[in-house]
């Protein structure tokens, strides 16, 4: 399924867009040794695949500043779709793979098949629903392709979108619905009664629109379906300015409930390019099949932007959860080239006899999310003949740091820093420390912005002030950098938890515990597991009432009750009790203390 690109003048027609862009004075530097390429004062632009042949260099000198204007749908979608028509790009590589979730049915899209359904897509937004500029839509929707004609709708028509997880519940969904001022919201059958729920008590909302067919007591929902066949072919895309608000990711904080991070139509447009040619290490003929969930950012990193910005294939299993043997019977059965997951996800595939299925397409596999051990590259070395890549980022950036292949390894390090990234070790002022000094891990924002940096915190000034320090904003997460660059990462400086993947804010989980008459006091703080590299553990204290009952029972029922209150993945998978939790003299928990505890730290 090899895709061939003509190397002669006439690629500059259909890809004038994409042209424009990396033909800037201010992006030279960032491709180079192509193995078919087509030079343009002295710009070598990416046809049918690359080798980096000094990362270093490109490290240290690649850079590339958003033109005026933007848009992802228009610039690149819409370029691919025209590099199909003009016999550019073959079509037996699709652009869009999905099969549902027995595998029995597959639908495969092109480029222009993309371009022309989002078009129509958009006419429904703006003409079915009235949306206008800037109004933000939530999609909360499984790995179905209406995810992703909604999410390039809305980057056309200039529409914000932010997308949530299935797994979301009334409480949530009200929390996203209010803070956002949202508009509208796309969701399934299945989760109606969640938003029915809360929908009267959101001013803002005027459209609710269902994907699929739902009973005649629901009333007020659009159905999709009607609104895109009513909805005319052509739409005008929308001329963005780089700097214009695309998308907003809800994301955990450990105090109050999660923030906003706002991307721009470049941040994620444009800097996601980094992210495919150093982390994902794409090229036009890759099939990219990336694991996570559609209500993370992750998705929009790895399903989206990175892969289209290569005019690269996404493969998409429509499986509600994760099955290591359909992933390595898949992988088997499909021309998959490259695989992204999580370290977890990774550990479950290993117990499994990989050798044993046939998988002859993958050659690149990538994680990210969580720490990489050792022992977990040797078992998918041994099983799939593969090494394991990593990368590292987080939902308010493109990629922070990576280790492409031909950067050595070195023991427990992340790499080093991404190209059109200055990432540092700076203390609480935000001072460089020595190499080798624990520190915080920072990107330096000044006095030139990183492409790839969100926006801020919508609406949270504070929070997003809280950031930065300095010349450098901070991820979060504390690390040392040594002699030769390499970034390590020791742990992060808050309370999150990360487990599977999943961000969680013992916020969240201690406000469902406390809706239990039996809690009267809740501190919530990881724990060590060896398949999820941590979980959600809950130190609660009881109720006088409930001190006597059966513990084993009542964990249970406890577990259950935040499941149904709040998304299932959220849930204690510990609970401990204790007489009392430990406290500041003012009278703040520590959970540092609890954690510590758990994690066996002196």
């Amino acid at each position: 399924m090899a895709v061939r690109f003509i190397t002669n003048k006439s690629f500059l027609a259909p890809l004038q867009g994409i042209c424009r862009l990396l033909l800037r004075p201010e992006n030279l530097g960032l491709y180079g040794n192509y193995r078919q390429s087509t030079t343009v004062r002295g710009i070598q632009l990416p046809l049918a695949g690359y080798e980096i042949s000094n990362y270093e260099h490109e490290r240290k000198n690649a850079t590339m500043q958003a033109p005026k204007y933007f848009n992802f749908a228009r610039d690149f979608i819409d370029q691919w779709a025209h590099a199909e028509k003009t016999g550019m790009r073959e079509t037996n590589t699709p652009a869009f793979w999905w099969i549902d979730e027995d595998g029995r049915n597959e639908l495969k899209l092109s480029f222009q098949d993309l371009s022309s359904i989002s078009k129509r897509v958009a006419n429904a937004l703006v003409g079915g629903c009235g949306l206008k500029r800037q109004d933000v839509v939530i999609i909360i929707l499984p790995k179905i392709p209406e995810w992703w004609f909604l999410h390039l709708a809305c980057i056309r028509a200039d529409i914000r979108s932010s997308a949530g997880t299935m797994l979301l519940r009334s409480k949530d969904i009200l929390h996203r619905l209010k803070l956002s001022k949202a508009k509208c919201i796309v969701t399934t059958p299945e989760m109606v009664p969640y938003v029915d729920q809360v929908a009267d008590e959101c001013e803002e909302l005027r459209s609710k629109i269902v994907v699929g067919d739902i009973s005649e007591t629901s009333l007020g929902w659009k159905n999709y379906g009607q609104l895109v066949k009513k909805a005319a072919k052509d739409f005008e895309c929308i001329d963005t300015k780089s700097s214009d608000s695309m998308m907003i990711f809800f994301t955990s904080g450990t105090t109050g409930a999660p923030k906003m991070a706002e991307h721009s139509h470049s941040s994620y447009g444009l800097g996601h390019l980094f992210t495919a040619r150093y982390m994902h290490q794409l090229k036009p003929q890759s099939v990219f099949w990336n694991l996570s969930d559609t209500g993370w950012a992750k998705s929009a990193w790895s399903n989206l932007f990175s892969p289209w910005s290569h005019g690269s294939c996404v493969f998409i299993h429509n499986s509600p959860k994760f099955d290591p043997v359909d992933v390595l019977t898949n992988l088997s059965k499909y021309p998959i080239t490259h695989l992204c997951c999580s370290p977890t996800a990774l550990r479950l595939l290993t117990l499994q006899k990989v050798n044993q299925y046939k998988i002859k397409s993958l050659y690149y596999t990538v994680t990210a999310g969580e720490p990489l051990n050792p022992e977990l590259l040797e078992e998918w070395k041994r099983g799939a003949g593969l090494d394991i890549y990593e990368g590292y980022g987080q939902t308010e950036t493109t990629v922070v740091c990576c280790r492409p292949p031909n950067l050595a390894y070195k023991y427990e390090s992340m790499g080093k820093s991404a190209p059109g990234v200055d990432v540092q070790i700076v203390d609480d002022n935000g001072n460089i420390v020595d190499r080798g000094l624990e520190g915080n891990i920072s990107i330096r924002w000044k006095p030139v912005r990183p492409l790839g940096l969100f926006s801020g915190y919508l609406n949270e000034p504070e929070r997003t002030a809280a950031s930065f320090r300095g010349d450098f904003y901070l991820l979060g997460d504390r690390g040392y950098m040594d002699e030769d660059d390499y970034v390590y990462f020791i742990g992060r400086s808050d309370d999150i938890i990360i487990s599977s993947g999943y961000r969680i804010g013992p916020f969240e989980v201690e406000s469902a515990l406390m809706e239990h008459p039996a809690v009267i006091e809740s501190a919530v703080v990881s724990s060590p597991d060896k398949i999820r590299g941590e979980v959600v553990k809950a130190f609660i204290t009881l109720s006088a009432e409930y001190e006597g009952s059966d513990k084993e029972k009542l964990t249970k029922e406890i577990q259950e009750f935040v499941k149904n209150l709040t998304a299932p993945y959220k849930y204690p998978r510990k609970i401990e009790y204790t007489k009392e939790l430990p406290k500041t003299i003012s009278g703040k928990i520590r959970r540092v203390e609890l954690r510590n505890k758990e994690w066996q730290i002196e």
